[in-house]
């Protein structure tokens, strides 16, 4: 309405939504809140500590995180003892919470789901990759360990398929991430919790939901993973996740997974369902910053063969023969990074799984070790520190005092107003 004050409409904003804001603005992946001591964030894959924020007593952080906890998710915190979900700031980003209880008492972290879904030529992955995305049966992983970007690949490889088919597409999340608008695709997105209640009985459900890709966020258990490689046997084009860190192994991951008396059977099942894996980690750059190195497995009739009789000690000799139809392991992922400056060769080797071939490849291509150097994180911490402004709603004023010194870290932490 005209002349009216925009302050006096906008809705108030919760204590955290500053340390939010901020995270955002400084680059930090990850938010920390620990009873009793200093947030933290996690900048280019370090921990840094904000030092002008205050410390919070057990009482004073719950109050704080279920501020922005939706009602389920805090019935379910104060039942179970954890719970995940996703936020949205407004103008800023989503993250993805995960609340706990720990022996200091309740605690969050918060992981940056930005706003803008990266292309996958922003992410520079690979034709291969691209090629799956051609794909119309057949299951596809993206695995790594926790935090290695798995999520903003997949999103990429999604973003890709809505701008270049004409399909349907239901994702099955906890919680939601990225959220993807239809462009060329119609895309449903359900999160367990809130849409349904567990992986499974969605992944069920959308057999009957005539889709053309069914994107499960994480196979975390055998039925889950037996009923995605149904869906991908029945003609339908499956993406998941697991928490493995080569794609040989994540074959053996699926496989071990089922009692001994059916891993015959499962094998027959993944040698042809399975149609690529890539597996990423994420490294440290000189520059700063983190980039993602890949291996890319595509299952072709010898990679098949190889996981129908059990032979999945030799699928790397099988990726190195394959390089010409887009295959690579991680070592050379990582020993181009290092060639092209991205990274060091000391990052590369503690990165890497296979540590005596990557150790011979780096020093056959003349790379010395023990060359880097602690990294010099003042101007970094001092970017962190000094980017916070006053938060828009103080503690509630029921909360009991803290001690004096945790009181003024919090005046001064009011006092960064503008800075």
């Amino acid at each position: 309405m005209e002349g009216s004050d925009p302050d006096l409409e906008r809705a108030p904003m919760a204590w955290i939504d500053s340390l939010f804001k901020r995270m955002h603005e400084v680059g930090a992946s990850d938010l920390h809140m620990t009873s009793g001591r200093k947030p933290m964030l996690r900048v280019s894959g370090e921990m840094v500590t904000i030092d002008e924020a205050p410390c919070l007593d057990p009482r004073q952080m719950r109050q704080v995180l279920l501020e922005i906890t939706p009602a389920t998710n805090a019935s379910q915190f104060e039942q179970e003892k954890d719970t995940d979900f996703a936020y949205h700031l407004e103008g800023v980003a989503r993250f993805r919470a995960n609340l706990f209880e720990d022996n200091r008492g309740p605690g969050g972290v918060f992981r940056v789901i930005p706003e803008e879904i990266l292309t996958a030529e922003q992410l520079g992955l690979p034709p291969s990759i691209l090629e799956m995305c051609k794909l119309h049966k057949g299951l596809v992983l993206v695995t790594g360990p926790t935090g290695s970007g798995k999520s903003t690949t997949l999103a990429a490889m999604v973003d890709h398929i809505n701008r270049t088919r004409l399909d349907h597409i239901i994702t099955i999340e906890d919680p939601i991430e990225f959220v993807h608008q239809d462009n060329q695709c119609l895309i449903n997105q359900r999160e367990v919790g809130g849409h349904t209640q567990s992986f499974k009985r969605a992944l069920r459900a959308a057999l009957r939901e005539d889709p053309d890709i069914v994107l499960v966020g994480e196979m975390r258990d055998l039925e889950t993973i037996e009923i995605a490689i149904e869906t991908a046997e029945t003609g339908h084009l499956v993406f998941g996740t697991l928490h493995t860190t080569t794609a040989p192994s994540t074959v053996d991951r699926i496989i071990d997974q089922f009692p001994a008396d059916r891993q015959a059977q499962i094998r027959t099942m993944l040698s042809s369902s399975l149609k690529g894996v890539v597996a990423q980690t994420l490294c440290k750059k000189t520059s700063g910053g983190r980039v993602a190195a890949l291996e890319v497995l595509v299952v072709n009739s010898a990679v098949s063969n190889q996981i129908r009789e059990g032979k999945t000690h030799q699928i790397p000799s099988m990726m190195q023969m394959g390089a010409s139809q887009g295959m690579r392991l991680l070592n050379d992922s990582l020993l181009e990074l290092v060639s092209a400056g991205t990274i060091s060769a000391d990052e590369a080797l503690a990165k890497c799984v296979d540590k005596s071939g990557m150790r011979g490849a780096l020093d056959g291509a003349g790379f010395v070790f023990g060359q880097d150097q602690p990294a010099e994180n003042t101007d970094q911490t001092d970017s962190v520190e000094s980017a916070f402004e006053e938060p828009k709603g103080a503690l509630p004023s029921t909360l009991e005092p803290e001690p004096a010194e945790s009181d003024d870290a919090f005046e001064r932490f009011k006092k960064m107003r503008g800075r």
